[in-house]
């Protein structure tokens, strides 16, 4: 929010104590431009320029302060997302990894169970092949 600066008028001076002091806004005094400063500043004792440049500075880093606390308050809330979506990811592919060894103790299982009946098939005494002859007798003799 920047405002024309320009001419004596945004500048009021009053008199105090029978000193020059300028009432300028924080507002005003933060959003001004560094040449707009130089501009009020004309005509003001060093002692002014210097406590009116002093007051800036200090406004300035407030707001510059103000908005690192938003900042690192977003990161926080943004890291603590990204970090309950990552537990959710990991009781996920949890329950994966034992649903997946169950089906592999499973077939484990099964394989185990084959491997002990072709053993036993193996094991087992081989016969000569036999041959099954059928005499059928006629009922003409």
């Amino acid at each position: 929010m920047t405002a024309n600066f320009k001419g004596h008028k945004a500048l009021k001076v009053k008199k105090e104590a029978g000193e020059n002091v300028p009432t300028l806004s924080d507002q005003e005094l933060v959003s001004m431009t560094v040449r707009e400063l130089n501009q009020h500043l004309r005509g003001l004792s060093k002692e002014e320029i210097v406590q009116l440049k002093q007051r800036r500075r200090t406004l300035k880093n407030r707001g510059y302060a103000a908005s690192c606390r938003v900042k690192r308050v977003t990161q926080k809330e943004e890291l603590q997302r990204q970090r309950t979506d990552l537990q959710q990811e990991v009781t996920k592919l949890a329950q994966e990894n034992a649903n997946m060894r169950v089906e592999l103790d499973g077939l484990r299982s099964k394989y185990e169970a084959l491997q002990k009946y072709a053993r036993t098939v193996a094991k087992a005494p081989t016969l000569p092949p036999t041959s099954v002859i059928t005499i059928i007798k006629s009922s003409d003799s």
